[in-house]
């Protein structure tokens, strides 16, 4: 395609073209690059046995170990392979019932996958942030942009359970709290969505926030309700009112594009996760930090003693589990 001599005509899907070629590309040239090391470390171990070097079979061992990881993580990007796994990713966090506490732990989440995308090299831009009353938040919606967000975060959907000595408790009893996550793609330019401006409730209001950025002087945040179906979605990441408008309508485009696929695919469970109520019993996964230190996956069984390394964005083990789990359960 890219030795067509009209392919420059159109620049727009040219570039589309020059970067899934270049996504492959990579593909290839690590597939080749393992087979290299492969082929040096057989080499190296050949050695080895025959020389019966100490310091060669130490580090024929250091090598395996490093060319393990890598393939493991290699492995996962090729287990994204479902339609919008590339995508950048929206993501939305909701506190369940337990005011300030429930509201703090939808905090800590926004923390957790704000570090978890930072380690990946993703750029997070908040889109909507609504404070809690005391402390954390009532909701937030980020869009995490880069290759494969989408991908890796569909497998945070669902319910989260944190059980902790509340710092809020001056008795210092134990609270369970509970958050919802939802993540949906960002959809591309290419994909139509119709949607009728008689269909929209548009209203503006004051920015707000943690402050910086998401605090200004003028009714700048928008919410578009969509009234045929009751979706709401909020933007305030911008000065303009017409770019959070702009970016509000990419926003419901998205999820009311997800909603059909819903309908005509009877895939909820698989697109969006079983959305239940914010309570016990529906969790997808619990923190644990009293009285031991465990978080856990019902999903895949995944453990990890670390709760404060899972806080601090440790979460591809879970994704990877999760992405396994899939493929396992599709047979």
């Amino acid at each position: 395609m890219m030795s067509a001599p009209a392919f420059w005509d159109d620049q727009e899907a040219a570039q589309k073209v020059i970067s899934e070629n270049n996504v492959l590309k990579s593909s290839v040239d690590r597939m080749e690059k393992f087979q290299g090391e492969y082929d040096d470390l057989e080499v190296m171990l050949d050695l080895a046995q025959e020389e019966k070097d100490e310091d060669l079979f130490l580090e024929c061992d250091k090598g395996a170990r490093k060319m393990k990881g890598e393939l493991e993580k290699f492995e996962l990007e090729l287990l994204l392979s479902e339609p919008y796994d590339k995508n950048n990713a929206i993501l939305e966090l909701h506190p369940g019932a337990g005011g300030t506490e429930s509201q703090d732990w939808a905090l800590m989440m926004m923390r957790m996958y704000t570090r978890w995308a930072e380690d990946k090299g993703f750029k997070v831009e908040t889109l909507d942030y609504l404070p809690g009353d005391e402390a954390g938040i009532k909701s937030v919606t980020l869009l995490i942009k880069g290759f494969n967000a989408y991908g890796y975060l569909k497998a945070e959907r669902g319910v989260h359970r944190l059980v902790r000595i509340s710092p809020f408790d001056a008795s210092g009893r134990r609270h369970t709290s509970f958050s919802s996550v939802d993540v949906i793609p960002e959809l591309d330019d290419d994909v139509d969505v119709d949607i009728k401006e008689v269909d929209l409730k548009i209203d503006t209001y004051r920015a707000s926030g943690a402050g910086g950025q998401h605090i200004n002087t003028t009714d700048s945040a928008v919410r578009i309700t969509h009234i045929p179906t009751g979706v709401v979605v909020t933007c305030q990441s911008e000065r303009s009112q017409i770019k959070n408008r702009a970016s509000a309508m990419k926003y419901l485009a998205a999820k009311l594009y997800e909603l059909e696929r819903q309908k005509q695919l009877e895939e909820l469970a698989e697109l969006r996760g079983e959305q239940s109520q914010i309570a016990w019993g529906s969790q997808i996964r619990s923190y644990v930090f009293h009285p031991y230190s465990l978080v856990k996956d019902h999903r895949t069984s995944v453990e990890i003693g670390n709760v404060n390394a899972v806080m601090d964005g440790e979460l591809d083990p879970f994704i990877d589990g999760f992405l396994r789990w899939q493929i396992e359960k599709r047979g």
